[in-house]
């Protein structure tokens, strides 16, 4: 699902009680803050859903695999995403259906 997706179903749930554009501005100030703290080293956990956090990757030695060579890869940041139970659930469940 993308972003318009995403806001398609919003102004259908909300009986277009809000204008789209409003909409998008909503969903736009949440994936803010939600880039804002991971920027900032805090996780950001929405309930039901899951956590999304910073992870330190540190320095190590890769091979390029079509060449085989080595060389060093520096350390760096990466997002993780812990999902809920909830949400393990739920996908479990669909899955299961399907």
């Amino acid at each position: 699902m993308v972003r318009s997706e995403i806001i398609s179903k919003l102004s259908k749930r909300i009986h277009h009680k809000l204008r789209r554009k409003d909409l998008e501005k909503i969903f736009q100030i949440v994936l803010d803050t939600i880039i804002q703290g991971i920027e900032n080293d805090k996780s950001t956990e929405l309930r039901d859903f899951g956590r999304f956090s910073v992870k330190e990757l540190k320095d190590k030695i890769a091979i390029n695999p079509r060449t085989g060579d080595k060389f060093q890869s520096s350390k760096k940041k990466s997002v993780s995403f812990k999902m809920s139970a909830e949400l393990r659930k739920r996908v479990n469940e669909y899955r299961l259906k399907n």
